[in-house]
């Protein structure tokens, strides 16, 4: 009750102070218009990710072409219209930097973490409001220093987005390697104390501040992914600002943790005794854990969607709580497979082989349980349900890859080809988008209290879907065939003159695909202002967020905190007249709590 007391009293105290501008849309504690500034900061990340992106394509697709927007946007980095070599790899690094980090890091754990379990759990607001507008903050640091790296003379961080020692631990050995790979560092250390912050904020409400009745067990399973995710993001991500702490060290105060035996134009540098492949265990570390901080929200947000949208039950809600948990714990102890090529002793890759095999079970629970409650369900095929079937969609797809990929003596062949691109892009990049999608069309009325236009929401659905799947199914075909990424252009290689056509194909399909993000955007930003007013309960959905008014009001409730009796997937219930039960409705005589 403690908790219960001092979230009134906060509740209160809001009451009696005239918010400022400043204070309600810039400086805010509120935990949903934190979540609103995450939303919108990394929705602009993400324009400027995937545009990268699209002029990395046109660049493989038709090399040495003169091309007015490489020279409208590069400047001086595309003489004539015609890509600079070095850029290309500076664009690799940014685009892969902003999509994991700045997009899907934030634009899912930051967004709906903070909107989500407040509302969800029955609470006023985080633990901490400050410690949560200073973690936005911080993040919004550390884009503003990547995008300014953009700007630096001799051109952006350009050792690609793993940022693998000797390029980025010597300022001398190319041009990105100087100060833009410095301000990279410096974004991403502020990037990590803006998580970290985050993370222990997201813990502390969800253990501390629930309201009478939410046991653990009637948790919706967003906040169940949410809370995991904040645990794997406080064990993982120390471990890369580490590594970024002590390759600053390498660069810049002469040690050599990850250099040893460097040449540079016939002459020796004095470096001697380090390990670039140090550097390599300490970055993925954090990059596989990384993979699930983005993939569990979605996930979660996924869970919730299908089953509100089914109008039935979550299907195994404790095999799917389990199966969240061995995500978590296999995640951290599977890095190695990474590094498959690095000269790794081959039993020392046979136990990274099991251990990633291993994870493959509770990923497929997921996927069987999401097909189990769509099964005979009563669908509302929505944008967001679609956009939820879509990441089941991409989430098997793209892990049945990774099957291939986590096999050591398999991975050697098609290492550092465009099969990895095509299989970390399906299961991570484009399942984690569509589960960003799905979240915002889903809990856009309570965010904004209006409604995103539906007909666009099909139409942005439909096309992404389709231009995804043309983007990167082919790139399986091409990666056998040895394609190796990163190159800018394949054109001095005969022997991949026969994958030229299938690079033009995977770039009008991205193109097209980009292009068509321009409806999400303005059903986004139209909608804020002009969408349909909504309804307190839209999709007649049972979680406690939908109890609140539609108008924000500092501490969620106007009266007192509801009251828990059920958990959150009583859809279709027998014995109700509606085919949805709230969560702060108590159980009828003689009526029995499902057994979940």
């Amino acid at each position: 009750m403690s908790a219960h007391a001092v979230t009134h009293e906060h509740d209160d105290h809001g009451h009696h102070h005239k918010e400022t501008f400043v204070t309600k849309y810039i400086f805010s504690q509120d935990h949903k218009m934190i979540a609103k500034q995450y939303l919108i900061t990394g929705i602009i990340m993400g324009v400027i990710g995937i545009l990268m992106s699209l002029m990395m394509r046109m660049q493989i697709a038709w090399p040495e072409k003169p091309n007015v927007i490489f020279e409208a946007l590069l400047g001086r980095w595309a003489p004539g219209g015609v890509m600079d070599a070095d850029i290309y790899l500076a664009l690799v690094t940014i685009h892969g930097t902003i999509m994991v980090f700045f997009v899907l890091t934030a634009g899912l754990s930051g967004t709906f973490s903070n909107l989500l379990i407040p509302l969800q759990i029955g609470a006023r607001d985080m633990a901490s409001g400050f410690l949560n507008m200073v973690s936005y903050w911080l993040f919004f640091t550390s884009a503003v220093i990547m995008i300014i790296s953009l700007f630096v003379e001799a051109g952006p961080a350009a050792a690609g987005w793993t940022i693998y020692p000797p390029l980025s631990a010597l300022p001398m050995a190319q041009g990105g390697s100087g100060m833009g790979m410095t301000l990279w560092l410096v974004s991403m250390a502020i990037f990590i104390a803006s998580s970290l912050l985050g993370s222990l904020n997201y813990i502390v409400t969800v253990i501390n501040l629930r309201t009478r009745g939410m046991s653990m067990t009637r948790l919706p399973l967003t906040i169940w992914a949410f809370f995991v995710t904040a645990i794997i993001g406080v064990i993982s991500f120390p471990v890369l600002l580490s590594a970024a702490l002590l390759l600053i060290m390498d660069r810049s105060f002469g040690t050599s943790f990850f250099l040893s035996d460097i040449f540079i134009q016939g002459e020796v540098l004095h470096y001697q005794g380090g390990s670039p492949v140090l550097f390599e265990h300490l970055f993925w570390f954090l990059g596989h854990p990384e993979v699930y901080i983005v993939l569990l929200p979605a996930l979660g947000i996924t869970s919730e969607v299908i089953a509100t949208n089914s109008r039935k039950p979550i299907f195994g809600y404790r095999a799917m709580v389990m199966s969240i948990l061995a995500i978590a714990f296999l995640s951290t102890i599977v890095w190695g497979h990474h590094m498959f090529i690095s000269g790794m002793n081959p039993f020392l890759g046979s136990v990274f082989t099991f251990t990633t095999l291993l994870i493959a079970i509770p990923s497929a629970v997921k996927a069987f349980n999401y097909i189990t409650t769509l099964w005979k369900g009563n669908l509302q095929m929505n944008p967001a349900m679609l956009f939820s079937i879509g990441l089941v969609s991409t989430f098997i797809t793209g892990g049945l890859t990774g099957i291939i990929l986590g096999d050591s003596a398999l991975d050697i062949n098609v290492h550092d080809t465009y099969f990895v691109v095509a299989h970390f892009h399906l299961v991570m990049g484009i399942s984690a988008l569509y589960g960003l999608f799905a979240g915002v069309y889903h809990w856009f009325p309570k965010m904004f209290g209006r409604m995103m236009n539906k007909n666009m929401g099909y139409l942005h659905f439909w096309v992404t879907a389709v231009c995804a799947y043309g983007v990167f199914f082919p790139m399986h075909f091409i990666g056998m065939a040895g394609l190796p990424r990163r190159y800018y252009t394949n054109s001095n290689f005969p022997l991949f003159d026969d994958t030229t056509n299938a690079q033009a194909v995977i770039t009008i399909f991205a193109l097209v695909g980009g292009v068509f993000q321009l409806v999400f955007l303005y059903n986004f930003f139209a909608s804020i202002f002009f969408g349909k007013k909504a309804v307190q309960n839209p999709w007649r959905s049972n979680t406690l967020e939908w109890t609140t008014p539609v108008e924000h009001i500092h501490g969620n409730w106007p009266g007192a905190i509801p009251f828990v009796h059920r958990w959150a997937y009583d859809y279709s219930k027998p014995g109700h007249d509606e085919d949805f039960v709230p969560q702060n409705i108590p159980l009828k005589e003689g009526e029995e709590e499902l057994q979940h």
